[in-house]
Formats: structure tokens, sequence, C-alpha cells
């Protein structure tokens, strides 16, 4: 077992708002996680008690769609800090039978009364932590709706079934972990402003402690409205507790703005890579886009080296990742308010253009790396034709990934009264003026400006991988901003380096976002001195880094195994179903 240095007080002061995203939290002490083997079904997600339901969903006779659904409602109760009924996200579906995906947003949006002002100053500075913080940060949750709609299309048990377990989780509460207790003590300040949130989270004014039994007597009510009709969050009793809430603390969302929401069937984003077909997630993700387009960009190397940490691999991977997220500054954010240059980005021919500009033997400085210009991207047209993440996967290869999120931890800090509901800070994934990066650093234009009932760009990925029309991969993280290249290299490590899904979860990572400059090398494990020392010979700067993504898998053998794993960086697990 490799043992950290780890002083919590320090590691409080220090942790910097990136942090706060959930799943990039490390405990004290990691272990390689156990490789969990099945046939018949398997559940992963970010916490036991979540994979425990979907998995007894399963045993029940339910599909893929049902135990995602269980899934997701029990990580609103045992993961309230990281997504819920209160936030938004993406799914991703394989129908077994026919290999069709099929994609679901439901990612939160705009208020009717946002703009692109809303977080500025009468000088035009952005107000520091207003995206972030209280009532005017939270975004109108889909959650809810989003659930609901795939669970009407595809699911089999009836809805309340699925609901019954996490209404008995938040009545009769569970053991609080290590972990959501550091997450309360990092926001424990904005927790402690909020008379809900507190008397949930901080009862005795100081943060729960490990062992302490959390019970959400509000929140199981809630859910229980919910499991006779899930439309009460829309335009019934929770939505006129949202509303009020709203009104008395100068929020932003009206009824009208819940009234109004409906989550958006999308087509999935696939590309080849070798001889698989990978699916993800279009915008206002911008995962399916980027994760496609890297692996376009790697697709063109004929050079990868043996093994994952080697110096040659590492560099062309940073390098690739820095044309990325330069992209992703500029051109992308809600396409249905703004073009998007899907088709351009995701070509062969942008692949193969871009690839050239990469030095083998230099890093380039983030100010030599920049986004092709519109015309460039026209032209290449007509040459071209804390988030929670959770995998299931049913006897008939049926697939979900799901990821969905709160934004930063605990969102912002709000909860309805009465409700037990934790409400999102997904305002602060606009781009609140040109240039200004958000709490994960990213930076963005008028492309994801704030405007009424849009969607701020998201990095979240889940992820299905298909071979010859066979399921292949079932993957997606949570972490903020290094969702994106989670996912990437876990595809790498285990479709490209052969390594199990246990090695490649485990294996250590690397990030770059284009800004700010320097390479993030996760710290966890030992990497080779001479490594680290041909990376920074090669002119990359490099910053150590503990807290990461939280990822979880499952992938399909040859012989129809499944084999499945959750991120040692969490407290996740992978379980098989018994039949």
């Amino acid at each position: 077992m490799v043992r950290l240095k780890f002083q919590p007080v320090l590691w409080a002061a220090a942790c910097s708002s990136l942090c706060l995203s959930i799943g990039i939290f490390i405990p004290p002490s990691v272990a390689k996680p156990p490789l969990v083997r099945g046939r018949s079904g398997m559940v992963t997600s970010a916490h036991s008690e979540a994979t425990r339901v979907g998995v007894e969903i399963l045993q029940q006779g339910g599909n893929a769609v049902d135990a995602a659904v269980a899934t997701a409602m029990a990580i609103s109760v045992v993961e309230p800090f990281s997504a819920g009924i209160g936030g938004g996200g993406f799914l991703l579906l394989r129908i077994g039978e026919t290999n069709q995906m099929v994609a679901l947003d439901f990612r939160e949006r705009a208020p009717l009364k946002a703009n692109s002002q809303l977080y500025l100053d009468a000088e035009g500075k952005v107000i520091p932590r207003a995206s972030i913080d209280g009532h005017r940060a939270v975004a109108v949750p889909g959650t809810v709706a989003g659930l609901q709609a795939v669970h009407q299309k595809y699911g089999r048990l009836p809805w309340s079934t699925l609901l019954q377990p996490a209404i008995q989780l938040a009545e009769e509460g569970f053991m609080v972990s290590d972990r959501t207790t550091r997450i309360i003590a990092l926001r424990q300040d904005t927790l402690a402003a909020n008379s809900a949130a507190k008397a949930i989270f901080l009862p005795t004014e100081q943060p729960l402690k490990v062992g302490d039994r959390l019970v959400q007597t509000d929140l199981a009510k809630t859910l229980r409205r919910l499991a006779q009709d899930p439309q009460t969050f829309y335009s019934g009793s929770v939505a006129l507790a949202i509303a009020e809430d709203m009104r008395e603390n100068k929020g932003l969302i009206s009824l009208r703005d819940l009234k109004t929401y409906q989550p958006t069937w999308r087509q999935p984003l696939c590309g080849d890579f070798r001889k698989l077909q990978v699916c993800s997630m279009p915008p206002p993700s911008s995962g399916g886009v980027h994760l496609l387009q890297m692996l376009n960009l790697l697709a063109q190397w004929n050079q990868f080296p043996a093994n994952a940490e080697h110096p040659d691999y590492l560099h062309m991977l940073v390098e690739t990742m820095k044309i990325a997220y330069a992209d992703r500054a500029e051109y992308l954010g809600d396409a249905d308010f703004v073009e998007v240059p899907i088709q351009e980005l995701t070509s062969v021919p942008y692949a193969q253009r871009r690839w050239r500009q990469i030095n083998a033997a230099q890093a380039r400085p983030p100010e030599q790396v920049k986004a092709v210009d519109a015309q460039t991207l026209k032209r290449l047209q007509q040459e071209s034709n804390d988030t929670s993440h959770l995998n299931v996967v049913d006897r008939d290869r049926n697939a979900v990934s799901l990821t969905f999120t709160l934004n930063l931890g605990f969102g912002a800090g709000v909860v309805v009264p009465g409700t037990g509901i934790v409400l999102n800070n997904e305002m602060d994934d606009f781009a609140t003026a040109p240039g200004v990066p958000n709490a994960f650093g990213l930076v963005g234009n008028a492309q994801n400006a704030i405007a009424p009932a849009k969607k701020p760009l998201s990095s979240m990925t889940p992820t299905i991988v298909t071979e010859a029309g066979q399921l292949r991969l079932v993957a997606g993280a949570s972490g903020g901003s290094t969702i994106i290249t989670t996912v990437l290299q876990l595809v790498l490590n285990v479709l490209v380096f052969d390594q199990d899904v246990s090695t490649a979860i485990n294996a250590p990572k690397v990030h770059h976002q284009w800004r700010p400059i320097p390479l993030r090398v996760e710290e966890r494990v030992q990497w080779p001195k001479q490594t680290l020392a041909e990376l920074q010979r090669r002119g990359h700067s490099l910053k150590m880094r503990s807290q990461w993504g939280n990822a979880n898998i499952v992938e399909v053998t040859p012989d129809g195994e499944l084999q499945g794993t959750a991120d040692p960086r969490g407290e996740g697990v992978a379980k098989a179903t018994s039949f």
C-alpha cells in the first residue's frame, strides 16, 4: 500500500477551489483496487451503498437503465456533496440488442433572468465567488427530469421501486465516511451561512465526524413525493419550495424556469480509433468532442512505446491535450445557442493538420498553441466529410454510462428549506467574462457566455466503446477539467497498453489544459526519475498534484466476461450480480 504524507489542516489551507470539485480528493492511503469479475451484470459507482442498490435492482429483474436510475438516486443521498437531484448531467446508453447508442442531456441551464453581466461589478470586473456561493450561483436542475425521461423510454421496473432504496438510505441514514467529513470541512463556511445546510451537515456547529450517522429526513420526504410524481420537482410542491427560497434570497430561478425545463435527447458523438468505435457526449459537454479529437491526433502516431510511463508517450499525450483545450476555450459552448464546429474538430484531416504542429522533442509553450482560425476549419469541412460517475451493464449487454454533478463540493452551499435538496453552483461553468478562469482554471469566450436558458459548457465524458458491434468498455469520471484527460488515459491504458481495468484506473495520470501553464503530474506513486527529468528537459513545467479525478470502469473481455473496478482515489466499488 502506498502511503502519502497527509496533514488535514495544511491540506485544507492549501487546497484551491479546484479541490472542491467532487472526485478530485485523494485519501491519505491508496491501494490498487480489486478487479471484480462477473458475467450477468455489473454496477460501478463512487459509493459502495449506491453500487449495492444498483446490483439489487438488476437482481430484481431491472435492466441497466433501471439500475442506473436507482444508483443515481442513491448517490444523491450518500454523496450529497457530489451530485444529486439539485444538479444535472449526461447519460449515454447502448441498447444491447441493436448496438444503438442514445445520449440524454439533462444538464442544468441558466435561469431566464440570467445575463452576461450577472457576475460583473460596475467596472466590468468579476465579483469574487459570486458564481460559486449562494442562491445566485444556482442553475436550473435537470437530474430528476433526465432520470424520469430515460426511465419512461427504456426502463422496466416501476419508477417508485427505483426510488425506494434512496428513500430508505435517507430515512435510516448511513455511516459518514472520511471523504465526506473532509469535504464538509472544506466548505464549512459556506454551509454554515445557509441555515438549512447547517442543520444537516454542521448540526453541532462542527463538521460531522467519521462514523456519525447522517440522516436526511427532509430529503426522504422529498424523494417520497418524487416517487409518487417526479413532476412535483418542476411544477408541484417541491418546485414551489425552490421558487420561494429563491425569492427570499435574491436567487434567479423562478417557477417558470422549473416548469419549462426539459431534458434533451441528442445524437451521441462517435468516432473510430483503431478497430474500435468510441462514443461519448456532444455539446454542451466538451467531453466527447475532445476525447475523439485527442484520439484522432494520437492515431497519427505509429510509435507508441511499450508502457504508459515512457516519456515519449507522455510528451505526445500532453502536447495533444494542449491542442484540445486551446480549441475548447475558443469554440465550445451550448450548440443550441452558438455554432460549434463539431464535425471539423473531430475530423481526421484536422487531426492530421494539428499533429504536424507537434514537436516530438520539445514542449510548446501555451502561447504558441492556438486554436485554428475559423476559415481554416471551414476549409477542412469542405475537404472531409465534486461530480459523480456510474456505469451499469446488464445481462443483455445494455450499458449505461452516466455522469452527473452539483459542480463544486456541496454546489452553491444551499439547501432548500424543508426539502433536503442541495443545489448546484453550475453557473460557474459559464465564462463569467472572456478569458477569466473559472474554479477549475478553464477559460472561455463568448461561445460560453451566460444567456437565459443556455447550458454551461461541461467536461463530463460518459463513454462507451464497442468493437465489431460488441460492447467493449464503459467508462467515465468526475474531477472537473481533469475528466476528459482521465477518460482518455483510461481508454488508452486498456486499449493500447493492454492493461486490465484495475491497473488502468490505478495508474498515475497527467493533465494539461492549455492554461494554466504547468503540466500536472499525479504524485501518489513514485514516477521513474528519468521520466520526469526527460519531460523537464523537453520544456515541460511540472507541478506535482495529489488531488485528481475519480473514475470507474467496466470492460467486456473477448470471452464475454465483465471486469469492473472503481477508482482507489475515491471510495467507490464495483459489484457483479450473483446470478
